[in-house]
């Protein structure tokens, strides 16, 4: 578990109210859903996005997680690793031993998932028949172990002005686990235009 005496952090009065509001994970996901998605090279801390109510999923996995843990769990996330494609940053939590996501994503498929994985590699892979490219290139390959973010509680990762590079690149250093072989990954199909379409619903562009 996170520290419970950090799970506060600095947030104001108000903005702790706000993310207890909040409740349980799916209220979280509602709420992510109904914040803009934008495409700005940024890496917001939680208050940042509350602020500004916008995200991207690197900094609605961060929300995500701050919310969890205003409300009792232990603030996890976990990366998803792509071939020709961004990687995917997504709260984690754990309900009655299996975990579930809160997400946010420009592509329909790849935000919630209700807590019924029984491990983190069945809740990665979920994820793989609506992870895509552009070139509708199926393309997630890893998945990263659990990282609880209350070891960047020193750097203030829920309040700062700053922005969370640091949180960024310790997931990218982080090892990851093989979702498929070379051989896999070598005969894979793309994605059908019915698919991709409904993969793209929504989609924010530049």
């Amino acid at each position: 578990m996170g520290n419970p005496n950090h799970s506060s952090g600095d947030f104001t009065p108000a903005e702790l109210r706000k993310l207890r509001s909040l409740k349980n994970p799916h209220g979280i996901q509602r709420f992510l859903d109904d914040m803009p998605y934008h495409l700005a090279d940024t890496a917001w801390s939680p208050r940042l996005v509350l602020s500004e109510n916008t995200s991207h999923c690197f900094e609605g996995a961060m929300l995500a997680a701050a919310a969890l843990r205003a409300n009792g769990f232990p603030p996890l996330v976990f990366d998803l690793e792509a071939e020709h494609d961004t990687d995917h940053v997504v709260a984690i939590y754990r309900t009655n031993g299996h975990w579930g996501a809160i997400a946010k994503s420009n592509y329909t498929g790849c935000r919630y998932r209700e807590p019924v994985y029984r491990s983190l590699r069945e809740l990665a892979i979920s994820y793989f028949e609506v992870y895509f490219n552009l070139r509708r290139e199926r393309s997630l390959r890893t998945f990263s172990r659990p990282v609880n973010l209350a070891r960047f509680d020193r750097l203030q990762w829920m309040t700062t002005d700053q922005q969370l590079w640091f949180v960024a690149e310790y997931l990218f250093d982080i090892h990851h686990y093989r979702l498929l072989t070379p051989g896999m990954a070598r005969k894979l199909h793309r994605l059908d235009d019915r698919s991709f379409r409904a993969g793209c619903l929504g989609r924010a562009e530049k």
